[in-house]
């Protein structure tokens, strides 16, 4: 049985010169870079749309508004989100909505000055593909009745869908938040005035969003945060039951509903509710008792023991606790009819409860895998007497949600994303068939087909997977599938699934599932009563998805690489001499000691692998996601104790060194001092992204190595490492035992391991290895912030994403002998737990994302590779800037 999930969408206001001093501050500075960060902690800290505004009376808006768009796009790990462009001026808003890539949110049109602007703004915002915020604000001012909400939303509703063909799923209503608890009784229903009317919307206005700014309804209590907090968690647990499905809130502030000390969590209702007449007097008589905030209350007894076996057992698995775990199955198998009813009984009451408050955002990734380690550990056990049964009375009974396959595609090695949406989706009655990684297309229809799956999911974590992806769609598509084909990974997208994978697979659906707490709604959308409805829906999005993509690359301004090349990073030589490293080729360093390397550990990426968003370490003293984090972050600190005084891993890492120029966008690597045999051959990518400015260079990493006839003897580095020698062989462990949890815990622990050696690694190449930084004394944190000289780019990624390169860097490292790291046909590391990469010791260096690229420099890269432009146009699909036409097959 599914449940539902109730899914908020955060949007991230830190991006708006009017809302965030620091960002107008950067803005008109033009520090567009630092702003960029600005973006980036709003992705990390979870954010699922950027607000952005430049509305300052010092800045040319516009074109602020386009730079800062354009940058954006640029940075694949902040280009993920969807861009909300905010203006009180349609001139900036239209300038935005010309550059951004995928679909956008225009915020906001209103009819204000009357129906004739209304239509006119709002039937641009169809022709661009956009969603749009529209205000309760008509030509006699803002709602802040119910009656006004609910009138002026179904006016424009009216005009929006009959007159402008506008799609209800594009409407995002904001009804009016007011402060409540002012003191002025006709404020006091302004909360239930909001509820109310997101509650009428959902009934009357079918398919439109309810967003909404969450601080405005606290105002009152400026100054005394805890109060505020609890006011908007009340808040938005009545205003989500009632179809509340976005809004601005600060999500790290906001403490769990029932985690609010109860007497604070009632005074907060009674205002919000306006349950009484003297519910802010209330209020106001406690609230400097809560300033300093609430201590929270925590259950350590074993209380819960008294009670009856199938309340235990409910109790085991929403608490994740496996200690009395057989003893209680046992119990309840022998009191039951058969063993199927343990199972459909207390088992799955308890997952129900676990779905329920994981849908509700009460519960977190880490604490729902503890859940289904119980369910698993229970069922083990029952499943001996189970088969017996079904052997003496015939029957195959079922009562599966549905049977799902998933797989990582061919030549990717990447998979604890996919092993938590295999647990969540387990979690909720789904039976799932994971082949593993690099899973080949003929495989994964062939046990389709066996399984008789309702629905296949593909994952891939590497920019060849996308590709991989296309290809198993157009061979479901040509073998006559229908089943839905579900789509996931860090390197995928709505808009990719959308323009590309979609169109190889017609006779199914195609939909991309942004994370694991949204695969279960999903599959439930595809296999419920209205699948038909809701896939018509899903295919009617992703059109326009796909017509939104084409407008916006064809608007997309670019330079000719010529240009471009023009405009390069450039370096003054003749100042700078650099340092010769203390060898040269390559050097392994096997067994490398596990314990030296866990000062490195970034936690804060750990913590994301398990849809924990937020900075390590405050995010261990995050209200919302604290206790979670804490608890995930001692079973971590157990197992990282254990992994190191037993040896579960082996780390083993190779580090070269060799004389280099840059030729052009090349990197020329010779074999000796000598200079006079070239060795290999590194490619670069240049920036083509059109620039305001020339203060704004279009970089390549060539532009950080003396080019040749500089009279410079310049340098790279290279390194292949890899904390993943045992690694599976510990999941594998873990799976027998029916430990998910433990097993992806270890998998992602390994993977933190092998990112801590790269960066242990690299602190020794500038220190003694290289020695450029012979002085350099930094702490763990100030590494993992980068504050060093010099930079190690991996093939693959933002400053190169061609993955061919690898090969290169491996066959000068001799990287597979020493380390015993292979590489897959799509050019991913195996085992997954490795890191590589080129060492760049220039103090101007620094990391930047490529971008989209033209068709001249495509030619340009292939000439210099040797390719041919359809291998190019392989390789480098992700980041073409043009559709290629269709490919010779000969060729």
């Amino acid at each position: 049985m599914t449940k539902p999930t109730a899914t908020f969408v955060n949007i991230g206001e830190r991006t708006n010169v009017t809302g965030s001093a620091r960002f107008r501050k950067l803005i008109t500075a033009g520090d567009y870079d630092t702003a960029l960060e600005v973006a980036r902690d709003q992705v990390e800290n979870g954010a699922q749309v950027l607000d952005v505004n430049m509305d300052e009376g010092l800045l040319d808006s516009e074109a602020a508004m386009v730079t800062f768009l354009n940058l954006m796009a640029a940075e694949p790990d902040i280009a993920r989100v969807p861009v909300m462009i905010d203006s009180s001026k349609w001139s900036v808003i239209e300038a935005g909505l010309k550059c951004v890539q995928g679909k956008s949110i225009v915020n906001s049109i209103s009819m204000k000055e009357g129906e004739g602007p209304f239509r006119e703004q709002a039937t641009k915002v169809r022709n661009y593909g956009a969603a749009v915020v529209v205000m309760a604000f008509d030509e006699e001012g803002q709602a802040d009745t119910f009656k006004r909400k609910t009138e002026i939303c179904a006016r424009a509703y009216r005009i929006l869908t009959e007159e402008v063909g506008i799609e209800p799923s594009d409407i995002i209503f904001d009804p009016n938040i007011f402060a409540v608890a002012t003191g002025i009784e006709e404020h006091n229903n302004y909360g239930v005035d909001f509820i109310e009317a997101v509650r009428w919307i959902r009934q009357n206005l079918p398919g439109a969003h309810i967003s909404g700014g969450v601080s405005n309804l606290s105002f009152s209590f400026r100054g005394n945060e805890s109060v505020r907090a609890a006011m908007h968690s009340v808040f938005l647990y009545h205003a989500i039951q009632a179809g509340m499905d976005m809004g601005i809130v600060n999500a790290g502030a906001l403490p769990v509903y029932d985690d609010i000390d109860p007497e604070l969590r009632e005074l907060a209702e009674d205002v919000v509710l306006n349950r009484r007449e003297d519910s802010t007097e209330r209020l106001l008589e406690v609230a400097e008792r809560y300033k300093g905030g609430a201590s929270a209350r925590k259950e350590v007894d074993l209380a819960w023991r008294e009670w009856p076996v199938n309340e235990r057992l409910s109790h085991a698995m929403v608490k994740g606790i496996t200690d009395f775990i057989i003893e209680d199955t046992e119990e309840a198998r022998a009191a039951a009819d058969k063993t199927l009813d343990v199972i459909e009984g207390p088992l799955m009451s308890g997952m129900n409860v676990v779905g329920d408050l994981f849908g509700s955002g009460k519960m977190f990734l880490p604490q729902v895998v503890k859940s289904a380690r119980v369910m698993k550990q229970a069922v083990a056990y029952l499943l001996p007497y189970m088969e017996e049964e079904k052997r003496i009375s015939g029957s195959e009974e079922s009562n599966l949600a549905g049977r799902i396959l998933l797989a990582t595609v061919k030549g990717d090695v990447h998979d604890i994303g996919k092993n938590i949406v295999g647990v969540v989706l387990q979690c909720n009655n789904y039976e799932v068939i994971d082949l593993g990684v690099m899973v080949p297309a003929a495989k994964i229809l062939e046990t389709a087909r066996e399984k008789k799956v309702d629905i296949i999911g593909l994952s891939g974590l590497i920019t060849p997977s996308l590709d991989e992806m296309c290809h198993v769609a157009a061979e479901m598509e040509r073998e006559g599938f229908e089943v839905p084909l579900m789509i996931g990974g860090a390197t995928t997208s709505r808009v990719h699934t959308a323009v590309k994978i979609t169109q190889n697979y017609e006779r199914g659906q195609t939909v991309h599932v942004l994370d694991a707490s949204r695969a279960v709604g999903v599959a439930g959308s595809l296999l419920g009563a209205t699948r038909g409805d809701y896939m018509a829906g899903i295919r009617d999005e992703y059109r326009k998805v796909a017509e939104g993509h084409a407008r916006g690359q064809a608007d997309k301004k670019r330079v000719s690489i010529i240009k471009a090349r023009e405009n390069r990073h450039a370096i003054d030589w003749p100042a700078f001499t650099p340092t010769a490293p203390s060898f040269l080729g390559p050097r392994p360093f096997d067994d490398y000691p596990i314990a030296e390397l866990v000062p490195y550990i970034d936690w804060t990426p750990f913590f994301s692998a398990w849809e924990i968003k937020g900075t390590y370490p405050l995010l261990l003293d995050d209200p919302k996601v604290g206790e979670a984090a804490r608890s995930l972050f001692n079973d971590a600190q157990a197992m990282l104790t254990k992994l190191v005084e037993e040896n579960w891993l082996t780390a083993r890492g190779v580090v070269g060194f060799w004389p280099a120029n840059a030729d052009g966008d090349d990197i020329v690597v010779y074999a000796d001092e000598t200079r006079t045999t070239e060795r290999a051959r590194l490619h670069t990518l240049r920036q083509q992204i059109a620039r305001s400015s020339n203060r704004r260079k279009h970089v390549a990493l060539a532009d950080f190595v003396a080019p040749v006839g500089s009279d410079r003897a310049d340098y790279i580095g290279g390194f292949a490492v890899t904390a993943g020698i045992g690694e599976e062989a510990i999941a594998e462990r873990f799976s027998r035992a029916n430990d998910d949890y433990s097993k992806i815990l270890s998998q992602a622990l390994a993977d933190r391991l092998a990112e801590a050696f790269a960066e242990r690694m690299h602190e020794r190449v500038r220190k003694e290895l290289w020695a450029y930084a012979p002085d350099e004394n930094l702490t763990p944190a100030e590494l993992i912030g980068e504050g060093y000289d010099g930079i190690r780019p991996a093939p693959g990624y933002p400053a190169q994403p061609d993955h061919t390169e690898k090969q290169t860097l491996f066959d000068l490292l001799d990287a597979e002998a020493a380390t015993g790291i292979r590489l897959t046909e799509s050019f991913a590391m195996w085992p997954a737990s490795s890191v590589s990469g080129v060492y760049f010791a220039n103090p101007e260096s620094y990391y930047f994302g490529v971008g989209h690229i033209e068709q001249d420099q495509v030619e340009d890269y292939a000439r210099r590779k040797g390719w041919s432009m359809a291998e190019a146009e392989r390789w480098l699909a992700p980041i073409l800037n043009y559709q290629p036409g269709r490919r010779d097959a000969a060729e």
